[in-house]
């Protein structure tokens, strides 16, 4: 860990650019909420617009672009009238499990010290 021991130079700016390419992936207000309104299954734009309070269209769409572009959403486009199209989130998603309950488990110890500080 880079906190733990010393690192060198080269160590810890490898290690810093993957820190940096995994919060870039999560990072920012609107990705996990995305990926978790696809856990439950594929959903069409607005059902996610409609299941994500408060993000626009833009937003969203700019979301699900990176999101497709990372592999953690998959875009089906169905050739119905009228075109259908769905989001779902990959198996490759399920890699972030272990990483999100790590951070959430962070975050609940970082908000009770905070909490006990006062």
């Amino acid at each position: 860990m880079i906190l733990e021991r010393r690192l060198s130079a080269e160590e810890c700016t490898s290690k810093l650019s993957h820190i940096s390419d995994s919060l870039y992936v999560i990072g920012g207000k609107w990705k996990l909420p995305v990926i978790v309104a696809l856990i439950e299954g594929s959903k069409r734009f607005n059902e996610i617009q409609r299941a994500v309070a408060g993000i626009s269209a833009r937003v969203l769409s700019s979301e699900l672009k990176e999101l497709e572009l990372n592999g953690f959403v998959k875009r089906t486009v169905h050739a119905n009238t009228p075109v259908v199209v769905e989001y779902e989130i990959t198996a490759y998603a399920d890699s972030l499990n272990p990483i999100l309950d790590s951070l959430a488990a962070w975050g609940a110890l970082h908000r009770d010290k905070l909490k006990n500080d006062r």
